[in-house]
């Protein structure tokens, strides 16, 4: 009952962080312009993985999508790549988590089976995780280099060169979600370690038999003397022993051998 139950919270934790990291990397916010030092402003710009938005004070929002691939930033593109190989991955972890749920019957598939199965899923959300926590912390990274290159030109009279941009909303829902497809991998492969006792409790026992496997077959029995078989063995193995003494002569077996 317990491993069915962390199946399921693994696979619903999962689902959420898989859910999450979809919306993250829909979302336009990653970074966003700072208005500490200019709180009330005409303009209010942000921007995302795709493209990049202006706000006006009057409420009209444009965007304008990145028409280029090459000309972003090298650690921009490798964002796109964590957080697309972290939706994939946690993708194909529900499909087979799906198939693997103990409480779920398809056909005649065995725990062992399932055990394999919810495995394979654990170390996809698990990856998945990792994906998406490493892409918003390399983000991350970049706008707290930019924001103190800009505070510094700021500082040394250069204020109209160009914006400071902080922190947006979509950095910590994919922290959030990263975090929880993560966890929803430890519990699968949790559930996978209760799976596996119990499919090789029964396989790791032999039996071996005491004695002599003796096998009867039934039909008529054929009575013998007794005799023949045993003085013709004798027989053979007394002359075939017999030995050349040290004087040349040959030694042969006396009557007690044949008793």
């Amino acid at each position: 009952m317990s491993t069915t139950i962390c199946q399921v919270m693994g696979f619903i934790v999962s689902s959420l962080g898989v859910a999450g990291c979809m919306v993250s990397t829909a979302m336009d916010m990653w970074s966003t312009q700072d208005l500490y030092d200019n709180p009330v402003t005409a303009v209010f710009q942000y921007q995302g993985l795709w493209r990049s938005c202006v706000r006006q004070s009057s409420g009209f929002t444009e965007c304008r999508p990145y028409f280029t691939i090459l000309g972003l930033p090298a650690m921009f593109q490798a964002v796109r790549a964590l957080m697309i190989v972290g939706i994939v991955l946690g993708i194909l972890g529900l499909f087979v988590c799906i198939f693997a749920l103990k409480c779920i019957h398809i056909g005649s598939m065995e725990d062992s089976a399932k055990a394999n199965m919810t495995l394979t899923s654990g170390i996809m959300f698990i990856v998945a995780g990792l994906c998406a926590i490493t892409g918003v912390s390399v983000f991350a990274n970049m706008l707290v280099t930019n924001f103190w290159m800009s505070t510094t030109n700021m500082y040394q009279g250069m204020q109209n060169v160009q914006n400071r941009y902080t922190f947006g909303s979509a950095l910590f829902v994919g922290w959030v979600a990263g975090g929880l497809t993560l966890v929803g991998g430890i519990m699968m492969c949790l559930a996978c370690r209760g799976l596996i006792p119990e499919e090789s409790r029964y396989k790791a026992v032999s039996y071996n038999a005491s004695g002599r496997n003796i096998s009867y077959r039934t039909g008529p029995y054929k009575v013998g003397s007794g005799y023949e078989p045993e003085a013709k063995a004798r027989k053979g193995a007394g002359y075939e022993e017999a030995a050349r003494s040290e004087d040349g002569r040959r030694s042969y077996p006396s009557k007690h051998d044949y008793v």
